[in-house]
Parts: C-alpha cells; sequence; structure tokens
C-alpha cells in the first residue's frame, strides 16, 4: 500500500477540553487547556499527515471532549471493525458516534459485551507488517477481550500487561514501525509482557527508550512508511531512528498531553491491510474458580483478586453469596483469565494456596510424570505448601502426607491403595511419579468465624507483625497458649539461636525447659556453645553476663568450652559428669528434652552433637517437629526458616527477633496461626516467664 493510500481519521478539537480526570495526566490540568493553542497544533498535525496520507474527519459532538482521541474509536482490520466500550463513563458517550461514522463508512461493527471494556486502537495495535495484533490490558482494556478480537478480527493477538498508570493505554508507550522495528517504553510493562517483546521482536529491531523520551509521549507516534510523526524527541532518539532509516517530524501536541494524548491518540489509521494468509490465534486462557469460607471479613476475597491483578491476570465475580449472618459463610465464582499457559499456572497455584478449587463439574485428575533421575523432579513440577493438600488421582481425592513447604508431591501405587505425600527434591525417587502443572490440586484451609475468633478470650493472635501493639499483649496471648498445649500433653518445639544466651535469656528458657513447657529444641552449634561457655565460666563470647564487661582472655572461653565437651564425647556425659550445671542444654539432658544441632561453615569446633551433615541436620529437625502444636523461633533466622518450610499449616507459630526484617520474612508464610514480635528476645522471655506465673491454675479443655 502506498502513503497516498494510508488513511485516518481525525476529529476537530472544537469541544476540547479537559472537563474530568480519567488518568494521571489530568490531574491538575481540568480547564487549563488553550482551545486556541489546541486547535493550532491539531491543524498542525492534521496538515502534516495530509502530507502523506488521506485524513477522513468525524463531525465533533459537545459533551465529549476526549472525542478528538479518535484512536479509541474502535480497532480496524480490513472491512472489520471492533467498536470501543470505554471503561469510564464520562467517555462511554462517544461509542453512538464512533458507531454511526463506522457503519456510514461501510465497516463491519463488533460490538463488545457491555460490561467488558475494550479502548480500540489506544491499547491494540497492528504488527506493522500485519503479522500479529498487540493487544494491551491492565488500566482501560480488559484481557477477556482479547479472544474476541482474536475471533472476530482471524488474526494472532499478543497481550501485554500494563503496570505503570501514566501509560494508561498501550499506544502511550508502544508503537510497531514499518520494516518490522518497534519503539517501546520497557518501564511500562510487567517481565512477562517484556519477555514476550523480546521473544517476538529481533534485538537490532526493538528500539527501547528512556523515561524522558516515554513522558514526552515520544511513543504514541503515527508511523507513515519511512516518517515518524510525534509531540518530541530527545536528539539521541532521533539519531537511534535515523540510523534505522526513519525521519521524525516534531509537532508539538503539549496542549493534548494535559489529557493524556498525543499524535497517536489523536488518529485513528482506517484502512489496515489483510494478510489472508495468516488466521486467528489468541493465548489468552480461562477458568472458573470457587471460593469459600469466611471471604468478607478475612479479607480472603480481596486477597485472591489482588493475587490475580498483581500477577498478570484479569477476573471477573461470575456468582457471590454473601453469608446472611457473622458465623455464615459465603461463597465466590470467579472467572481467571490469563494471557497464557504460564502466567495461568503460576496465578491458580496461589489461588490453590488460597483454598480455591475448581467447580464440581470442571474436575480433574492431577497430571503425572515419572521421576526418570533419583533427586530430580520434572520440570513443570507442583511445589508444596504449609496448608494440608489434596490431590485428585483416579477420580478420587488423596490427602498428601507430611505436608510441608517447598517440596514436590510423590504418587505411589502400594497394597493400601495410592499414597500421596510431600517429598524434597533430593528424596524423589525413580519409579515414582511427581504431580505437574496445578490441575487435580486443591488445599484444604481453616474456616472460622469472626465470632468465634472475637469472642473467645484467649484466641490466638491473627498472622502479622508487631512492633508498635505492646508486646505485653502478645506474650499474655504465647503464655497461654503454652500453658493449654502442656496441660493437655501438648507439643511445643523451641528453635533458638545464640542471641538467646547472649541477651540473658539463657535462664528463662531453661526454665520453661524445666517446667515441661518445651518438647523439643532445634539449634546450631553456637548457642549450646555460648549456653555451655555462661554454665562453666559465666561468660558469652567472652563478655562477663553479670558485669557486661569483657574479660580478660575472655575471646578463648567459647573454645576451651567446646574442648571440653569433646573431652567427654557429648554434651550428655559432660552433664552426668558435673562438668555442665545449668542453663539450656543442661535442662535438656537432665528433663529428657531431645534437641538437633545443624553445623555450618562457621562453626568452631564443633560440638560432638553438631550434625555437620546438612540433609542428616534437616532429617532430625523434621523428626523433632512431627505433632508439634506451637514453635517459638528465639532470635536465630537462618534455622527458623528451615524450620518454616518443614511446618505445616494448623502449627501456630512465634518469631521473635530484633531485627523487624527478619520478623517479617518468618512470619509472612501465609498462615493465620503465626505472629512475629519486634523485640529483644531476652525481654520476651523475661516477660514471658513473668505471665506465666501469673496463670497459677492448669488449663482446662471445655467440654460440651
Amino acid at each position: 500500500m502506498t502513503t497516498s493510500q494510508i488513511r485516518f481519521l481525525m476529529c476537530a478539537p472544537e469541544y476540547y477540553d479537559v472537563d474530568y480526570v480519567i488518568n494521571p495526566w489530568m490531574e491538575g490540568n481540568i480547564h487549563k487547556s488553550s482551545q486556541e493553542r489546541a486547535v493550532q497544533q491539531w491543524q498542525k498535525l492534521h496538515h502534516v499527515l495530509k502530507e502523506h496520507a488521506i485524513v477522513d474527519l468525524v463531525k465533533p459532538h459537545q459533551g465529549v471532549p476526549d472525542m478528538v482521541f479518535t484512536a479509541n474509536a474502535g480497532l480496524v482490520l480490513g472491512e472489520n471493525v471492533v467498536l470501543s466500550r470505554f471503561l469510564h463513563k464520562e467517555r462511554q458517550k462517544e461509542e453512538p458516534y464512533f458507531k454511526a461514522w463506522f457503519e456510514e463508512n461501510g465497516f463491519t461493527v463488533y460490538e463488545l459485551p457491555k460490561d467488558l471494556p475494550f479502548e480500540g486502537a489506544g491499547d491494540a495495535l497492528l504488527d506493522r507488517e500485519g503479522r500479529w495484533l498487540w493487544a494491551g490490558y491492565g488500566f482501560r482494556s480488559e484481557l477477556d477481550s482479547h479472544p474476541f478480537l482474536a475471533k472476530w478480527l482471524d488474526i494472532e493477538v499478543l497481550s501485554l500487561r500494563l503496570t505503570d498508570d501514566r501509560f494508561y493505554h498501550l499506544d502511550t508507550c508502544f508503537c510497531p514501525l514499518a520494516n518490522g522495528y518497534l519503539l517501546y517504553y520497557p518501564g511500562a510493562f510487567d517481565s512477562y509482557s517484556n519477555r514476550l517483546i523480546e521473544m517476538r521482536v529481533a534485538p537490532e529491531k526493538r528500539i527501547a527508550i528512556e523515561e524522558t523520551d516515554a513522558v514526552n509521549f515520544a511513543c504514541n507516534a503515527v508511523n507513515v512508511e519511512s516518517i515518524v510523526v510525534m509531540n518530541k524527541a530527545s536528539d539521541a532518539l532521533k539519531k537511534r531512528l535515523k540510523k534505522v532509516g526513519f525521519e521524525v517530524i516534531e509537532t508539538p501536541l503539549t496542549e493534548f498531553l494535559k489529557a493524556g494524548g498525543a499524535a497517536k491518540c489523536l488518529t485513528l489509521r482506517v484502512n489496515e491491510p489483510v494478510r489472508e494468509e495468516l488466521h486467528a490465534n489468541t493465548y489468552v486462557e480461562s477458568q472458573v474458580v470457587r471460593m469459600e469460607g469466611h471471604l468478607l471479613d478475612s479479607g480472603l476475597i480481596n486477597r485472591a483478586l489482588d493475587l490475580i491483578i498483581d500477577n498478570g491476570g484479569s477476573f471477573k465475580v461470575m456468582n457471590f453469596l454473601l453469608g446472611e449472618q457473622r458465623q455464615s459463610t459465603s461463597a465466590a465464582e470467579v472467572k481467571v483469565s490469563a494471557p497464557s499457559h504460564e502466567v495461568m499456572e503460576s496465578i491458580v497455584s496461589h489461588l490453590i494456596d488460597l483454598g480455591a478449587m475448581n467447580l464440581p463439574e470442571n474436575e480433574e485428575d492431577a497430571k503425572l510424570q515419572p521421576v526418570i533421575q533419583n533427586g530430580v523432579a520434572p520440570d513443570d513440577f507442583y511445589v508444596s505448601t504449609i496448608y494440608p493438600t489434596e490431590v485428585r488421582i483416579n477420580g478420587e481425592w488423596v490427602k498428601v502426607q507430611n505436608q510441608r513447604m517447598d517440596g514436590a508431591i510423590a504418587i505411589t501405587q502400594t497394597s493400601q491403595g495410592t499414597v500421596a505425600q510431600c517429598k524434597i527434591l533430593r528424596d524423589l525417587e525413580v519409579g515414582e511419579k511427581v504431580v505437574v502443572d496445578v490441575q487435580g490440586i486443591r488445599t484444604i484451609r481453616k474456616t472460622e468465624s469472626r465470632e468465634k475468633r472475637n469472642t473467645e478470650e484467649f484466641s490466638f493472635m491473627s498472622a502479622g507483625v508487631s512492633s508498635e501493639r505492646r508486646v505485653e499483649l502478645i506474650v499474655e496471648q504465647v503464655a497461654w497458649e503454652l500453658r493449654k498445649i502442656r496441660d493437655s500433653g501438648g507439643k511445643v518445639v523451641v528453635t533458638a539461636g545464640p542471641v538467646v544466651i547472649h541477651t540473658g535469656g539463657a535462664e528463662h528458657l531453661s526454665r520453661l525447659i524445666r517446667e515441661g513447657y518445651v518438647q523439643a529444641l532445634l539449634g546450631g552449634n553456637a548457642i549450646a556453645v555460648h549456653d555451655i561457655e555462661q554454665s562453666m565460666m559465666g561468660t558469652s563470647l567472652g563478655v562477663d553476663m553479670k558485669r557486661g564487661v569483657s574479660v580478660r582472655g575472655g575471646h578463648r572461653h567459647h573454645l576451651k568450652a567446646i574442648n571440653s565437651v569433646r573431652r567427654h564425647g557429648s554434651i550428655a556425659k559432660a552433664v552426668q559428669a558435673g562438668m555442665i550445671q545449668r542453663g539450656v542444654m543442661y535442662e535438656c539432658v537432665r528433663n529428657n528434652v531431645p534437641f538437633a544441632l545443624a553445623g555450618s561453615i562457621r562453626d568452631d569446633g564443633p560440638l560432638p552433637d553438631t550434625q555437620m551433615d546438612l540433609i542428616k541436620a534437616q532429617q532430625e529437625y523434621a523428626e523433632l517437629l512431627k505433632d508439634a502444636d506451637m514453635v517459638l523461633m528465639l532470635s536465630t533466622m537462618l534455622h527458623s526458616i528451615g524450620v518454616g518450610n518443614m511446618t505445616p499449616a494448623g502449627v501456630k507459630m512465634v518469631c521473635v527477633d530484633i531485627n523487624p526484617a527478619v520478623v517479617t520474612k518468618l512470619s509472612d508464610r501465609g498462615s493465620v496461626e503465626s505472629v512475629g514480635v519486634v523485640t529483644d528476645v531476652g525481654l520476651f522471655l523475661s516477660l514471658l516467664v513473668q505471665q506465666l506465673d501469673k496463670l497459677t491454675s492448669p488449663y482446662t479443655a471445655e467440654v460440651g
């Protein structure tokens, strides 16, 4: 097609003004656009384009000031046009005027459902060689409109997600050019979209611009063969375009920038050629999931919808059944759409963590692939979470055993039937099958009414990190839980770091062990070494624990402690010999509380009890964590992360550390039973012991 045959549609700015705010550019610009300058700038653009193409005009109408931005009238390909469905009511009044123009000019008009926003060629740009259609979503157009475009226009559609609200339409940050070149601003897109662009456009054809050019709407350009018409471009950008054969024509459009538009927004190409050999294809996937529970008061539905958007998808709430009373549960059916199977799989895996399920009529068996190499899972294996999980095998739901985070789900057939269990990668064996993809998987989330949560006097605190809330209040909650667990024969596991000793917490932790509040201790070489050092010499890292001053030669004390224990052969033997007469490790030995010490590359000694084989150390940790009711994590980030990954949902977890970042990392597991406390661990243990002293009567479970 020659340049003289190219046709554009424009609309004179007779009624143009910034009358409302529907994008960031309009902020502060209400009625601040000069009508005179706007007309002059529009006429100059109109004149430039008429020198290179045919320009048709649509009649402007009062009350629709943005009708001047004809790019949003619809999307044209051949004799077909998909009419825009504007998101904002302020622009919806334009639709009948544009529809009338298209029909009067012989186009076949396709109309999307009224509740499905799509804003025309502002969010859908044809590759200039006609190979495919780039379609944007995220702010104005919905992803679910893309399959309609593919079907009606019979073209491959590539979906790009916009993430910067300054670039609310695709044409504000993306401009396909002749000969396969692309002018675009990568900062406006998510990582998936940037990767898709890089896969489809060769490196030598990609012209990525800087933010300074992007905010001047350099990408909002009109390309006619070798001519690129735009508001403004830096010298560097003009040189880059000239180098690959393009001539830049700058025509100021500052009055229209106040409304968030420039050259491309002011034009619509209405004779896009069709390549007959290419046909429809879209990678958009959709599926409906169901969620049940206290969706509103727990914030679960908001988390689910935010998760869909944040991970590059789109949603439509198909049905929502609200519980009639406080104790009643709600149910929602949500249609989830994603630009590719890869993105859909990521979204659904997160939704599964929140308890989302397929509709019963859409349930399918889990996909399985065999293990062909010991210790290696198939590609695309499902990564397990802390939540109780079931997988569908041969039409039956099978509960997954040994639930833990960051494992694979291995399926084996036994004489008792199908067995599903979480396994860490190194434990996978040839002959097993592993669950891949996300179908046929569901998690079981705890359902608890707001009334129950609010009326239980000593209900465990909801998930979160507390620094501003009074530490004493949290200590009261933890103390009550400890007493309840102990008196009911439950199990509390403590994972502790050497800071417990340095901050004077050893005597308090020792008392917890002695009085039956701790059933297992996890840690590293360091906590045991410094506890024993304090027991033998009254120092920790050479610092006198009573006076708080360094002792001459104290830097050798921990080595002497290690050497003494090694001479006896174990911590238990050192206790029996009377060498260790108090402290955390002493109480563990005397009260038959098992412990596991995991070694590291930095350990001195180490102690004979320290397991330097990390695989065996993990196994020892996992064994002691079985059937735990509560885990106290006391100022040891790395060991606590390991413990957190091994611990299923339903186990109460308390993370205490002076560093807020550590507490956030450890408590943010998505479990409602976890709480973080930002405070000195020695102070926390002191307050905890004091609070336990106040609870003089044993806990008695209510009956009936």
